[in-house]
């Protein structure tokens, strides 16, 4: 039953890689493979991308943007995640991460009032997280920790009062934060549950806005808040070859309230408002033979609209298989698809612009290698 519940646990790591359709909320995207710590071998490496594909079309415009109606203003983006895990010692062990955290990214057919014509942003998080273990009875109490450093990438296309001069700001930025967490574990069925806290970041990103037509540049900053978080996991072999996981993570997006990007040519006040977003997932596992295995899931996603943009609920179904190979290495696959509900600007300056329900495509494959 061990070696089996092994396989189903590989493929239950999938879970996290398919999270960049519906994570907590907010600009959120993916997270730290930390769960590479509890997996044997003295030396674990494993690398994988996620490639995301939503569509959201406008039901309604704004006077002056009626264009947009009809159209979908969502871009395709990949998450790169990696993870390298070496054993110090017997009881100690630490791994190093790397993984685009949050990130939007849109363009818009016509203008918007504001004149947004392109706008995207990227956060990639370097990490290194430590876990000491102290065995207890059958299982094994986790103590874990450690920090990260955080790049921020900002940049924003919008039209100009002179029709076909465009202004162009980018800014970028560096804030450093912290991880911790406890875990307890019992390899013989499976059994891992924990809860990590991982700190937010406020930013005072600086760069440039220019506006090459007219060659001019100046100095620009933008300010804003990325949230903490709390997430508790938990699973568990339930039968020989089988495994039920779950998860409940929150997120305090209410600490975006707006992103000020201030300039000599032009202010501008992106109003957020954003509620807490919280993220429940639970799930099956299934290992068919040693060397194949399977998963199903399915998430909510709260959504964090108050009203003043449109990020509203998600519903997620993720489908995940593991693959051993013969030189000690194993592939993961799978595919998420995502059902985005509908949402209304109700408050602020774009009051009355729409989207109707929208959906997404994930689909992520990796490779996970020990020794």
């Amino acid at each position: 039953m061990n070696s089996l519940l092994k396989g189903t646990v590989a493929a239950a790591c999938l879970l996290a890689t398919l999270g960049g359709v519906a994570h907590a909320g907010g600009f959120s995207r993916g997270s730290a493979d930390t769960d590479i710590l509890f997996e044997d071998g003295n030396f674990n490496m494993r690398a994988g991308v996620t490639y995301v594909s939503p569509t959201r079309k406008f039901s309604s415009g704004l006077p002056g943007a009626e264009g947009l109606v009809g159209t979908s203003y969502t871009d395709d983006y990949a998450i790169p995640s990696m993870a390298i895990k070496l054993n110090v010692s017997d009881n100690f062990r630490c791994a190093g991460t790397m993984v685009d955290n949050n990130g939007g990214s849109a363009t818009y057919a016509v203008p918007k009032p504001s004149g947004k014509l392109e706008e995207d942003f990227t956060t990639n998080e370097k990490a290194l997280t430590c876990g000491v273990k102290f065995d207890v009875g059958k299982g094994s109490i986790w103590l874990l920790g450690g920090g990260y450093v955080e790049d921020f990438d900002y940049n924003r296309v919008n039209a100009t009062t002179t029709p076909g001069v465009m202004a162009y700001l980018r800014l970028s930025g560096e804030e450093y934060g912290y991880r911790i967490g406890a875990a307890y574990t019992i390899p013989e069925i499976a059994f891992r549950a924990q809860v990590m806290y991982r700190s937010g970041t406020s930013y005072g990103a600086t760069g440039t806005l220019s506006i090459p037509a007219i060659s001019t540049t100046v100095p620009a900053t933008g300010t804003g808040n990325l949230p903490q978080s709390v997430e508790a996991k938990v699973q568990s072999g339930i039968a020989p070859g089988w495994l039920a996981f779950g998860s409940v993570k929150w997120m305090d997006w209410s600490v975006q309230k707006n992103l000020l990007v201030e300039s000599p040519i032009k202010d501008s006040d992106d109003v957020y408002n954003w509620k807490d977003g919280w993220t429940v997932t639970g799930g099956i596992g299934h290992a068919f033979t040693d060397r194949i295995s399977g998963l199903v899931s399915l998430t909510w996603d709260s959504g964090v609209n108050t009203g003043y943009d449109l990020s509203s609920d998600t519903y997620t179904l993720g489908v995940g298989a593991s693959l051993k190979d013969n030189l000690g290495g194993e592939l993961r696959a799978g595919v998420g698809y995502s059902y985005l509900t509908s949402a209304e600007v109700t408050k602020g300056d774009d009051t009355g612009l729409a989207v109707k329900a929208g959906h997404a495509f994930a689909f992520n494959v990796g490779y996970n290698i020990k020794w």
